[in-house]
């Protein structure tokens, strides 16, 4: 899975809901975004970036949405 392009859809996700005022509510509406659209190997995929690279390329509101949701972001098994 090419790493680089999850990070380029995560970061367009971050750029729709930054725009909101209130920076916590907009990582928590990130997270369910990729929760609820990314299939499990994306979610896992981008996971592992976060932890191998600190999410370098992250936009800092994508890469709180990330950390702050990793359980719920969790595939399961």
């Amino acid at each position: 899975m090419d790493v680089s392009k999850l990070v380029y859809m995560a970061n367009q996700i971050g750029a729709f809901f930054g725009s909101e005022a209130e920076t916590s509510a907009a990582a928590d509406r990130v997270a369910d975004h990729i929760r609820r659209f990314w299939e499990p190997r994306m979610r896992k995929a981008i996971l592992e970036w976060v932890d191998q690279c600190n999410g370098e390329g992250l936009q800092p509101l994508v890469l709180q949405a990330l950390q702050k949701h990793r359980q719920k972001l969790q595939p399961a098994g």
